[in-house]
Parts: structure tokens; sequence; C-alpha cells
């Protein structure tokens, strides 16, 4: 009785812990400080007498011990509308906190675009604050990855930059999708089909994905034996207005042309609304495919044809190889691939 009224006057201690699970303080104190050196059976023992206690961690007593803050940021370089209307980046958040879900990391999500939002985040990402650092939809010119390095905090890209895809560059820490040979894959159904006037509307050009979705297309069309011509690409940013436009500038260019690869879903969606508008048929006058694979590109009209990419999975692994940084663990490569596929339905 007397054990009970000392628990319910204070929080409980570890102390308490180890003495319900019948072990040492210190194997508490290694469980809750995520340490592999301890048994599934000890581990499992102090887990249940920490749920039983109501056992919390002092965080500032545990970060003056292992020296780390048990948080890791998601810095993502757009403005806060795309992130929550647009299934990639949802996606991306979701694999994040699934990778992060038997660790003790809490998450926290920053949009960086204004001058003011650079500055907040540049000034919160320190190892006083975070463990490590997520970054997502880097344009090149965006000085984050090094000052990172910089200030020795673990760093991992979600998709490598475009300086990245030329020679030379230096190496990063990356999980990436195999843009060019989506890209590229695409574009070939395509020629498989028997279009001969395949147009792209591409994405931005200072961002990998832009970049490397448009080599894919390139390197397909040269495939074919045929010139890539300028008056068959234009350039959008990933979002559905920019689809819109870059079709009818594309259809103002070449009305002749009878199909295109859009490097995204949005930017696909945009163009099935200007060729409905001006009375094309698809896929009979063009055939349309996206990138992505978006939940929504099924109920398209028509259902869109599009290369699926593997989102929640990139999170998951960004997650991942950022806690083997944060662990200083023995990583064999610094960069991760994942694959893609076409994924067929009526708009080609």
């Amino acid at each position: 009785m007397t054990t009970q009224r000392t628990r319910s006057l204070g929080r409980p201690t570890l102390d308490a812990v180890a003495a319900r699970a019948g072990v040492g303080r210190g194997t508490v104190s290694r469980v809750v400080n995520g340490s592999p050196q301890v048994s599934p059976e000890a581990r499992a023992a102090v887990q249940q007498a920490i749920a039983e206690l109501g056992y919390v961690p002092n965080r500032a007593a545990r970060a003056l011990v292992t020296q780390r803050t048990d948080s890791v940021a998601l810095v993502v370089s757009e403005s806060g509308e795309r992130v929550f209307t647009e299934p990639f980046f949802a996606g991306i958040v979701r694999g994040v906190s699934s990778g992060l879900l038997d660790t003790p990391m809490q998450l926290w999500l920053a949009m960086v675009q204004s001058p003011i939002e650079r500055e907040r985040v540049e000034h919160h990402l320190t190892n006083q604050h975070v463990d490590g650092v997520l970054l997502l939809s880097l344009h090149d010119a965006d000085p984050l990855p090094t000052l990172l390095e910089e200030r020795g905090l673990p760093t991992v890209l979600g998709g490598r930059p475009a300086r990245m895809l030329k020679p030379g560059a230096q190496p990063a820490y990356y999980v990436d999708m195999d843009n060019v040979g989506g890209g590229r894959q695409a574009v070939e159904h395509l020629f498989a089909q028997g279009r001969r006037r395949i147009a792209t509307i591409a994405g931005p050009q200072d961002m990998g994905a832009g970049l490397a979705r448009l080599t894919g297309y390139q390197e397909a069309v040269r495939a074919a034996g045929l010139p890539v011509d300028p008056d068959l690409i234009a350039y959008g940013d990933f979002s559905e207005g920019s689809g819109t436009a870059c079709m009818r500038r594309l259809l103002e260019l070449r009305p002749d042309l009878d199909a295109v690869f859009a490097a995204s879903d949005l930017m696909a969606f945009g163009a099935l609304r200007t060729l409905r508008e001006l009375g094309r048929r698809v896929p009979e006058d063009v055939a349309v495919v996206g990138f992505d694979d978006a939940a929504i590109a099924p109920q398209a009209d028509p259902p869109l044809t599009t290369v699926f990419q593997p989102v929640e999975e990139m999170g998951r692994q960004m997650a991942r190889l950022l806690m083997a940084r944060i662990r200083g663990e023995d990583i064999p490569t610094p960069h991760i691939l994942l694959d893609t596929k076409l994924i067929h339905r009526t708009s080609a």
C-alpha cells in the first residue's frame, strides 16, 4: 500500500519501472533510449511496465544523457496550399510517419517558400532542436542542403536535385524514383500505340524530377529514330493549372500532335481539360499519359494511363535512411532508387 501511495503522489520513475519489470535500472534506460542492446524478453517486460505505470520519460533529462532531441524535421519547399492539396505530399508524410513508427522520434513539418519562412526555419534547424532533417521538393538554388551539412545535421533528400544529375556532382544522401526510366517507358508506350507526334509537358528544370522525366522523354524519342522537336515541349510546374496552359500552347504550335506525356498527373488532368474544351477526343485524337498514379487517376475522364511511383515507400525509405545516419550506422550506399511502372488505362 505504501508503494502504491508513493506512486500516486508523483510521476513514475525509472526505478519504479525497473521494479515492476523485474530488471535493472540500466535496462530500463536502454529501452527508453532506443538501444538495441536489450533482449526481446527484457524489452517486452519494460514496455509492459511502462504502460501499466503510465511512465513518461523526462525529455529534457534524456536529451542531456543522449545528446538527442528525439525530433526530426520534414521541410518542404512549397506553399502550404500545395502541400495540403496535392496527393504526392500527403503520401510522403504518411510514409515518413510509418518509417518513424518504431523509433522515439517526433516529426515536425515546415513549409518554406517566403524569405520570412526560410529565415525562421533556418534558425530552428540546429542540433539543439532536431536530430536530423528530411528535405523535399528542392530547387537547385536552395542553400539548405549545404547549410545543414555544414552544421553537422544528418540530412536526407527526397529526390535528387537537378544539379546531381550532371557529371561531377557532389554526393548526397537521397531517396529518389527512377524518373528517367518512368518517362522513357511512358513515351515508348505511346510509340507502340502508333503515335508519332508526341509532345511532353515537362516539370521545372531546376528540380531533379522535372529534368529526369524530360530526359526519359528525349531518350525514347531519339530511340524511335526521331529528332527532339522543341515545339513539342512545354514547361509546367507540376500543377493542374500549368498543365492546362501548356496543353493550349502545344496545340497552338503543333495542332497535329497526337499524344502528350505529362510529367505529373495533375498536369495531365489540366491537359485533359484543355483537350476536351477544344474538341479533341482522348485517346482517339490525342493520347495522354501522366506520372504519379494519384488516387484520382482512375476517376479522370477518361481514366488516366500513368506511371506509378511508390510515394509512401519513398517516405519510409527517407525516414529509415535518416535514422541510420542519426545512429551513425554504416551505410553502404548514400542513395536509394525506387522502381516505377506504367499503369494502363483508357487515356492511352
